[in-house]
């Protein structure tokens, strides 16, 4: 299954079958466009003429059904053929319209009458709407539309997820840097322990015996040795970039998994530069929290 990204783009248009008895002028072209982000949750938002507010719940239940996060927004316009002739209303609508006037001037006697615009727009392809099925139009274009716009997802999500991949090998080879520097410096640490309490037996003139001198000095070595132990913090980091790269290669929706293993990741990489005790491990450590954020910065946008 692919990594899907939640930014995409996609765009489709129908022009709708109609009836054997529309009017020619009722010949119109549905565009619809689909944008998406990030989000935490599916957040739609949909623009629709007021032909098609109508199929607004299907076309919900539709996007619901085939995405899964981010913020969507749909938009849709119907474009009506320019080059048809301008419509030649019925006397029938032509008299229908001039009572309805008559009535609102009865009621509303400042109110205007209508000009040829007004007649020819009321009479015009809006009126003749009722000769297109809609609702498979819309269903067939948001199919055209979503199947699009998860393509353009499964690409820009594939481009991601080779970028986390790339991460996740520089992670490992810092990791395997760090693993030895800690028992160089317990050991280095624990010699200094050594001279340091050798001195102290030299100045105190044979009063404190060699044996305790040298367990106590041992002592604060192994004291030492705990402190900056970082062994554990990069076993669980290593268990953490296993279990990226799993996901990553199972694909679907891992988004959210991936967020907080990334915060776990960034976890590991304080706490092993709160404990470091060399200016190297210290590099390392902040060389990690960089990827890490890189990292982070991309997650954001898996779905």
């Amino acid at each position: 299954m692919p990594v899907y990204s939640m930014t995409g783009y996609a765009s489709a248009q129908l022009t709708p079958a109609t009836s054997q008895a529309a009017d020619a002028a009722a010949t119109a072209r549905v565009g619809l466009e689909i944008r998406s982000v990030n989000s935490r949750f599916l957040d739609l938002t949909l623009r629709l003429p007021d032909e098609l507010r109508a199929q607004e719940p299907a076309l919900r239940a539709l996007l619901t059904q085939r995405l899964k996060r981010g913020k969507v927004e749909v938009r849709a316009a119907i474009e009506h053929d320019a080059s048809t002739q301008l419509p030649c209303p019925e006397p029938a609508l032509l008299q229908r319209i001039g009572m309805v006037q008559e009535q609102v001037q009865a009621w509303l006697p400042d109110a205007k009458g209508l000009s040829v615009a007004d007649v020819l727009r009321l009479s015009g392809p809006g009126n003749a709407s009722g000769a297109i099925d809609w609702q498979s139009t819309v269903t067939e274009l948001a199919e055209q539309a979503i199947t699009a716009l998860l393509d353009a997802r499964a690409r820009e999500g594939k481009r991601l997820a080779q970028m986390l991949l790339e991460r996740l090998q520089q992670l490992r080879a810092l990791a395997k840097q760090a693993e030895p520097l800690v028992p160089q410096l317990v050991e280095q640490q624990r010699q200094r322990f050594l001279e340091r309490w050798q001195e102290a037996m030299g100045l105190a003139e044979g009063q404190v015996p060699p044996e305790a001198a040298q367990e106590r000095a041992l002592s604060e070595a192994t004291a030492f040795a705990i402190r900056i132990d970082v062994a554990e913090e990069i076993t669980r980091l290593g268990a953490h970039l296993d279990e990226i790269e799993r996901l990553l290669k199972k694909g679907g929706e891992i988004g959210k998994r991936l967020d907080f293993l990334i915060q776990e990741l960034h976890r590991e990489a304080n706490t092993l530069g709160s404990k470091s005790a060399t200016l190297e491990l210290t590099h390392i450590s902040v060389d990690m929290k960089v990827l890490i954020e890189q990292m982070r910065e991309q997650v954001q946008n898996i779905e």
